[in-house]
């Protein structure tokens, strides 16, 4: 007698979103090695910043780009997909760059290719993975999931570098290359063996359809419609702005107050690097405020005021702690904003909606550094090293000499970013947000029984 063969389930649900981060996590780390070891051949055939900045601009044009559409291809095809697609295109940037390297042909502009082709491949990753969260994983659970992403963003900086700089001299630049290729193929083995469930979809998905460039407008209304959305996005815009000018100077603050000591920016560095995995590790347990929103305000509040210590400090007993205040909360107020998001917009929009946020936040990235190196080079440099009257003023805060200007910098972004996250707290949509709009939880068995119901004929 014959018996039907049932297929075995894929694992689903926070064990199965699990597996995915840990497949995902061993290829970031591998990809973080070879970043570094390209950066050290870079340097080795340029001894030129240039070629640095060339590589960051190769990667986030065509990146930014992408986003207008990649958030709608997120939403139309299939999630699991999209995220293999982000995989082999990063996997076959490395194939390039081991068989340039082998042939002895590889130049610094080929580079810029494989950069390219990475941020396209890239692009898809974080819209699809933090759609993918809501559909795997309880809405209880969002916080420990994105915890765990804070510690595959974090993890890298730390161990990269160190576990490079141990393997070149046993295994070269082609056994780094080799081994990040054999680690995208357990992250996409990972994502073969769980089930990511499609979203279901929704009345408003179905209305909003159309070709790539409206759906991929009807992400920025969304949001736009949407008060408290558009105010906690808000928030991160103008944190970005002040927060982006902190770290822009930070690097060459610590480095002219010490005489350009690397050692001792180096510490500050990868203290700031282990303050963010731990921030991710205790997400990961813990899962933040049940009130996501107290975790996204408080959190500006604590990361921007305790900034302020890096510009008010000249030194390792200063700094230190405050790169851990700093970084180690950052962990807090990325992972309670995206669990807002993903419980309160539908699954199906996610990835529009995703994608566009990001294009917000982001705005600011370009223009962060440019008013940084004006404030800094031409005003508040010379006004703290010859006397004048800002350096009476404020002298006995940030001291005076090099560097001191851009302490004073420091110290006024870091309280900028503090005090926006402060003013949420006076914006009834913002403070409110969890309340004033619904979780999809609540309504998708409706919407599915409409979604029906418009797809029966008519009698």
């Amino acid at each position: 007698m014959s018996q039907r063969m049932e297929e075995k389930p894929r694992l689903s649900g926070m064990k199965g979103f699990t597996v995915v981060w840990l497949g995902q996590i061993v290829s970031v780390l591998a990809s973080g090695m070879t970043q570094f070891a390209l950066s050290l051949w870079i340097y080795d055939q340029t001894k030129s910043a240039m070629a640095f900045a060339g590589m960051q601009v190769a990667y986030i044009v065509p990146f930014l780009a992408m986003s207008l559409v990649a958030g709608v291809w997120v939403d139309r095809y299939n999630r699991k997909l999209m995220m293999m697609v982000s995989d082999l295109t990063a996997a076959l940037g490395t194939v390039l760059v081991l068989i340039l390297y082998g042939l002895d042909v590889m130049e610094f502009w080929h580079l810029y290719v494989v950069s390219a082709l990475i941020g396209i491949g890239n692009t898809f990753q974080w819209p699809a993975y933090s759609a993918a969260i809501s559909t795997m994983v309880p809405k209880e659970q969002y916080g420990r999931a994105n915890g765990l992403m804070s510690v595959m963003e974090a993890g890298p900086g730390v161990f990269a570098p160190i576990m490079a700089g141990a393997l070149l001299p046993v295994i070269g630049f082609k056994g780094i290359l080799l081994i990040d290729i054999v680690t995208f193929f357990f992250a996409i083995g990972a994502l073969l063996i769980v089930h990511i469930p499609q979203p279901d979809m929704t009345v408003e998905g179905q209305q909003k359809s159309g070709n790539i460039w409206t759906e991929a407008w009807y992400g920025f209304q969304y949001i736009f419609q949407r008060r408290s959305l558009l105010g906690l996005q808000l928030i991160f815009l103008f944190g970005n702005l002040f927060s982006g000018i902190v770290f822009t100077v930070w690097t060459p603050m610590v480095l002219a107050r010490t005489g350009s000591n690397e050692l001792i920016y180096g510490t500050v560095q990868s203290t700031m690097a282990i303050g963010g995995l731990a921030g991710g590790i205790i997400m990961s347990a813990w899962g933040g405020f049940k009130r996501r929103v107290h975790g996204v305000l408080l959190g500006w509040m604590f990361t921007g005021f305790g900034a302020a210590f890096l510009g008010i400090g000249r030194g390792l007993g200063i700094w230190i702690p405050a790169a851990i205040a700093t970084s180690i909360v950052s962990a807090l107020i990325n992972t309670s904003n995206q669990a807002i998001w993903q419980s309160k917009v539908a699954p199906d929009l996610q990835g529009r909606v995703f994608s566009a946020r990001r294009l917000i936040a982001w705005f600011t990235n370009p223009i962060s550094p440019l008013i940084a190196g004006a404030l800094a080079d031409y005003v508040l440099e010379p006004a703290m090293v010859d006397g004048s009257g800002l350096s009476e003023l404020f002298g006995w805060l940030v001291g005076s000499g090099p560097g001191a200007g851009m302490g004073l910098l420091v110290v006024f972004s870091s309280l900028a970013a503090g005090l926006i996250g402060l003013s949420g707290y006076f914006i009834p949509a913002i403070r409110n947000a969890e309340d004033l709009l619904p979780d999809t939880t609540s309504w998708r068995r409706w919407l599915r029984l409409k979604v029906r119901q418009s797809k029966q004929p008519d009698d």
